[in-house]
């Protein structure tokens, strides 16, 4: 999610701070979501993915047959 983030806002060339301004979010957000914290507020994740046309969604995770469904 990080890296995804972070490569959006290069190749728009906008700064951290500007993006946390688009999105509605403090700029320490943008850094910490950039850098892979593992807990950040799904709403305030989502307005920043907002900015690039995305939102949070349920995915498949991998696992073993051996797991219960």
């Amino acid at each position: 999610m990080g890296s995804f983030v972070r490569d959006r806002r290069k190749k728009n060339r906008m700064t951290q701070a500007r993006l946390a301004e688009l999105s509605g979010v403090g700029k320490r957000l943008v850094v910490e979501l950039e850098a892979g914290k593992p807990t950040l507020r799904m709403d305030a994740v989502n307005r920043v993915l907002a900015v690039f046309g995305k939102q949070l969604g349920v995915v498949d995770a991998p696992r073993t047959d051996e797991e219960l469904p």
